[in-house]
């Protein structure tokens, strides 16, 4: 028989006090692989070989053995058979107890309390008084209780191991003119890939030749196929489609986007929220009030009141039993960890259960504009050159082109949005790019440098006029007619010895696109609670108010630097708990800033990934919606879990002090709840948000 090892899990989503999770996490940490990436590695076993067993079948052993055993037990003591009946408890002690025993030893070698060490103590208990079968059916209990939880826990640790399976191990690489079949591993950067229709993409790269359309959902949530050509990014995980394509290596497999996003969901589960940090440093404390609470209703009853002291040692066994708060230690990163299993599913990466639990919270959303609330592709719509040409159609386009070259020119060493727009507009109408000398960029703003011995200066408005330019009413109105309608302009002129403007040669109006989910989606976020939706731009006012009116916003900040990006947040943050949302570059300083930084259509972007605290992986900006519902949700089903876990604690442990309640009614109660708060917390593996 086959066994597959644990595969690297997010240890975060374990790390509570119950019984065998802090075993399960020793276990794994020190067979964990290196790199988040590692290829799972399949080790064969058999049942009886213990070594190579996993967690979870030694515990499932150890609990069948412990059943058996105190059937037997039970069975001998009927028939009046001491010894024999001796013998089994002991095995059923051994077998139910063993992981909890160990997890109780490690617990008090760190100075703290667990409810493990509860459990071994109530079971000793019963021992004690002569209860041996009541013991044991405490650590059958308790040993059953492992299982089932692991079990449905393992559910959600199969949402990573599904992304960890979507890189196939061999793809087809062109190697000396021939095609052969190489493991993932040992294909490097620069190696060029083949692609059949219907392969799964296995390295991230760029297409070289071919045409295709490739399913991209399990990394961005995006339902619709994407068109793939040379020059397109592809991505690991994602399923090619139709046509076949040949590509190039540009991220090995350790880097890959895929590898990146289950490395991003491991340490986020690592980062536990508020609320977990809190039971978790609380619980040393409430077991220690435990046990001393149980020390008292054992000596006392007896000593004070003169009742009998197996009768009140057995009741104290009872509520240690029922007063252990291992649901209440599980109910908040069951919950939180699914959740965040779940997004990564969708093409949304939360950092932590920190961030999940914030984000909740937030009711002041900031938007950025560019890529953001528009699609972030902003094209040429007008050239004017000033004076404007009044000649023959010809001498007009000649202008034109002479206009756009230069602005080309000045603009092929930024990296703006704007300035991309500028040069595939000039490369779409064959305008060669010349040769510039001392370029120097004004972020925000615009840049300046030498063309072909003329110093030229390209940029906003707000540029032109801090230089010291100026315009005439016939060019203000020309201009104001273009911002009116949504566009930004960019000035092109010619300066003198000192850096202010001499000549304007004209200017050219470029457009962003308002995406076409934006207006639903911010009514969408206004239906999920966040009464403030402010937009931060660094356009002009009438553009960034034509582009807030077409979303449905009505708070705009408009013409800020990144700086002045960076003190917006900060003044929003003194009145309420904001996210800011951008595209994780230009926007870092803020996204740091706020109380969460989302980062959208960040597919292969790794400087997105790092700065942000929440990334959504598509560009569909209603993928923001489903964060926001999720974070809520979340935040129910944590509730729910702990209002649950704490009414079950105080019922049953009223119901012990009042009247004698059987030990194993009080096991049942107890680790009954703690699955129940498991399985409520794995309903969001598969929550989706329905506007």
């Amino acid at each position: 028989m086959t066994n597959t090892t644990d595969p690297p899990i997010a240890e975060g989503c374990l790390e509570a006090d119950c019984p065998g999770y802090k075993l399960a996490l020793r276990r794994q940490a020190r067979g964990r692989p290196e790199g988040t990436n590692a290829p799972e590695k399949r080790v064969r076993s058999h049942w009886l070989d213990w070594p190579a067993m996993s967690l979870e079948r030694k515990e499932l052993i150890l609990m069948v053995t412990a059943a058996a055993t105190l059937a037997a037990g039970g069975v001998a003591g009927l028939l009046g058979w001491p010894m024999l009946a001796g013998g089994a408890y002991t095995l059923t002690y051994l077998s139910g107890g063993w992981y909890g025993a160990v997890n109780g030893l490690a617990s008090l070698r760190e100075r703290q309390l667990d409810v493990d060490l509860l459990m071994i103590l109530a079971a000793l208990g019963a021992a004690v008084v002569g209860a041996p079968f009541e013991g044991g059916m405490l650590l059958f209990l308790f040993s059953l209780s492992n299982v089932l939880q692991n079990h449905a826990l393992s559910r959600s640790r199969s949402a990573i191991q599904s992304l960890m399976k979507l890189r196939p191990s061999e793809v087809r690489c062109e190697i000396a003119g021939t095609t052969e079949m190489c493991p993932v591993e040992s294909v490097g950067v620069g190696s060029v890939v083949l692609l059949r229709p219907g392969d799964r993409v296995a390295l991230d790269g760029e297409v070289l030749d071919g045409q295709s359309s490739v399913d991209e959902s399990s990394l961005s949530g995006e339902s619709m196929p994407v068109a793939k050509a040379p020059g397109s990014g592809i991505f690991a995980g994602t399923i090619n489609e139709h046509g076949s394509l040949r590509y190039r290596v540009t991220k090995a497999a350790a880097d890959s986007t895929l590898a990146r996003i289950i490395q991003l969901v491991e340490e986020a589960q690592e980062e536990k929220a508020k609320s977990q940090r809190f039971l978790e440093r609380a619980e040393s404390y409430y077991a220690g009030f435990v046990i001393l609470f149980t020390i008292g209703l054992i000596a006392i009853p007896p000593l004070i009141m003169g009742a009998e002291f197996a009768a009140s040692f057995y009741r104290a066994m009872t509520i240690l039993v029922v007063a252990s708060p291992c649901a209440l230690v599980i109910s908040t990163p069951a919950a939180f960890w699914a959740a965040i299993a779940g997004a990564a599913r969708r093409g949304v990466l939360f950092k932590g259960g920190v961030h999940l639990e914030q984000l909740a919270s937030v009711n002041t959303v900031a938007l950025d504009k560019t890529g953001t609330l528009t699609s972030g592709r902003p094209s040429v719509t007008d050239i004017a050159p000033w004076p404007a040409p009044t000649g023959s159609e010809a001498g007009r386009q000649s202008r034109e082109l002479d206009l756009l070259q230069l602005a080309a020119s000045l603009e092929s060493q930024s990296e703006h949005p704007i300035a991309r727009a500028i040069e595939d507009a000039a490369t779409a109408k064959r305008c060669g790019l010349l040769q510039i000398e001392g370029f120097r960029s004004f972020p925000g703003k615009g840049a300046e440098a030498k063309v072909q011995g003329r110093q030229l200066l390209i940029g906003s408005p707000r540029l032109y006029a801090e230089r010291g330019g100026g315009l005439d009413s016939a060019q203000t109105a020309a201009m104001d007619a273009l911002l009116g309608a949504g566009k930004t302009v960019v000035l092109v002129a010619e300066t003198d010895a000192d850096g202010q403007p001499a000549r304007l040669l004209g200017w050219l109006a470029v457009a962003d696109a308002l995406r076409e989910e934006a207006k639903a989606s911010v009514q969408q976020l206004r239906r999920l609670g966040i009464r403030r939706i402010v937009m931060l731009t660094g356009d002009n006012q009438k553009v960034a108010e034509a582009v807030a009116r077409a979303a449905g916003i009505t708070e705009v900040c408009a013409g800020l630097l990144p700086a002045d990006k960076l003190e917006q947040i900060r003044t929003l943050t003194e009145t309420g708990t904001v996210a800011m949302v951008g595209d994780g570059v230009n926007d870092a300083p803020a996204l740091a800033k706020a109380h969460i930084g989302i980062a959208m259509g960040a597919a292969g972007s790794d400087v997105a990934m790092e700065t942000a605290d929440v990334v959504l992986m598509s560009s569909r900006l209603d993928h923001l919606a489903q964060a926001f519902a999720l974070a809520r949700k979340s935040r129910r089903v944590v509730v729910q879990n702990l209002v649950f876990a704490l009414s079950v604690i105080l019922v049953l442990v009223s119901f012990a002090l009042i009247d004698r309640i059987p030990l194993p009614v009080g096991v049942i109660g107890h680790e009954g709840s703690t699955v129940l708060v498991c399985l409520n917390g794995l309903r969001l593996l598969s929550f989706r948000y329905r506007p």
